[in-house]
């Protein structure tokens, strides 16, 4: 009996499952291989700008599987109400102005590009000649950043991370600064200094105090850190002086990508109060390169953090917008034959929710552009191996993380090269992020 009502059950949530036009597509296998530990599956569908070596002109792609379909070969197909006329969106170097066209464009693009992509279209899968000028395999391609970033917001919005911190600072009674349960603390970076998956980055050199009783010291960074973060493009923006609404916040969030937010603990200690973060940050930040979509994370939604103090009003929405991502971060040392997992995360452990964020950035007035980046903050949870960065994991250089083989390590050294991965993980498929990777090069010294 209880085997029977299992089944019955299973046999309501597929069919449930297939009511849900978002879901619908999932039961129409595409025509283009993918395996199931993908990170591009047919339910993912990210954006992404991309050249080959025969063709070094940035275009837009969509990953899936290990191809990527060239848009700018496919954009007089998209004959709906909101793209027929801006399909010059899609010869673009960039995503700012296919994001600006705002949530149904998105939506209609997305609708599109899956049943261009189902096994049972014939349109590309039985066009020799178009199929051979709109695919490119991934190992082809270079991939580059995927918008043109005019700003770029970070955020402190996990919990257990700004916690730790805090303990270790200011004392365990003192952790959280007043404000933290109230808004979604952030401040502005540098925008420039956002760099694609697989760029090198240099150490940053910079003034440090590490003896309070001596005078500050110049050189390189000996706590250079990463942090675990995700971030997300804003789509449609706002005018100067008007608000975005937390309920409609949704239609202005784009997708997310991977995030590490470089950090120079020692430059950033020294130099912090009273205006917050500056050299010790603005040195370098890496995200991954393709945009996954929103619609492709709802279905992985997770309820909001439990949040009291209640916010004020402007911050409040009863809808979900939490997402269960899994996150990892990996370190390899130039001496080691294998990169070694440092930390398990995931994004549902964030306090503060995109909508929270975006709704607090802009209800001053400040006005928001497609392309603009908002970052998560680093993301830790409540255990030790799911802390988003080496200030935590060595708990401030007080003790080592095992790399194994005899590698240990407090912050980076010279060479590491750090990989953070994310995805969400269906019923035999994936929604991922692809690799966010930088390697340390040596300071130039002065």
């Amino acid at each position: 009996m209880a085997a029977v009502n299992i089944w019955k059950r299973l046999l309501v949530f597929l069919l449930t499952l297939k009511s849900i036009p978002e879901y619908n597509c999932n039961f129409k296998m595409s025509f283009i291989k993918v395996d199931d530990e993908s990170d591009f599956s047919f339910h993912n569908l990210p954006y992404g700008v991309f050249s080959t070596a025969d063709n070094p002109r940035h275009r837009i792609g969509v990953a899936i599987g290990d191809q990527v379909l060239d848009v700018s070969a496919i954009k007089y197909l998209f004959d709906g109400p909101a793209l027929s006329k801006h399909q010059d969106v899609f010869d673009q170097p960039t995503l700012n102005a296919f994001m600006s066209l705002g949530y149904e464009a998105w939506k209609e693009a997305r609708r599109y590009l899956q049943k261009l992509l189902s096994a049972n279209e014939s349109i590309l899968r039985d066009d020799v000649s178009l199929r051979s000028r709109a695919f490119v395999h991934q190992k082809s391609v270079v991939m580059h950043l995927p918008a043109e970033i005019g700003d770029y917001t970070d955020f402190y919005s996990s919990r257990d991370h700004a916690t730790n911190v805090g303990i270790m600072f200011r004392g365990k009674e003192n952790a959280l600064m007043p404000n933290w349960l109230r808004l979604p603390v952030g401040y502005h970076g540098r925008a420039s200094s956002v760099v694609v998956s697989g760029t090198p980055l240099r150490r940053p050199m910079g003034q440090m105090r590490p003896d309070p009783t001596k005078p500050p010291v110049f050189g390189p960074t000996k706590q250079l850190d990463i942090e675990l973060e995700m971030a997300f493009f804003v789509g449609a923006g706002n005018r100067l002086g008007e608000a975005i609404p937390i309920e409609r916040a949704h239609e202005h969030i784009f997708g997310m990508v991977l995030m590490n937010d470089w950090s120079a603990r020692d430059i950033q200690s020294w130099e912090y109060v009273p205006l917050g973060p500056f050299l010790g940050k603005n040195f370098g930040t890496t995200i991954s390169p393709w945009v996954v979509p929103m619609d492709a994370l709802l279905p992985f939604v997770e309820p909001n953090a439990v949040q009291d103090p209640e916010p004020l009003p402007y911050l409040r929405h009863q809808d979900d917008y939490t997402f269960n991502i899994n996150l990892f971060v990996s370190l390899k040392g130039e001496a080691m034959k294998e990169a070694a997992t440092i930390c398990k995360s995931n994004f549902k452990y964030m306090y503060w929710t995109m909508k929270q964020q975006l709704a607090h950035h802009t209800v001053n007035g400040c006005n928001v552009r497609p392309g603009d980046l908002m970052a998560s903050g680093t993301i830790s949870g409540p255990e030790p191996d799911s802390f988003g960065s080496m200030l935590e994991l060595s708990w401030r250089g007080s003790k080592s993380i095992d790399l194994g083989g005899g590698e240990s390590r407090t912050f980076l050294k010279d060479g590491d090269e750090v990989t953070i991965t994310g995805y969400c993980q269906g019923l035999g498929y994936r929604v991922g992020f692809g690799p966010c990777r930088g390697t340390i090069l040596p300071a130039l010294q002065q």
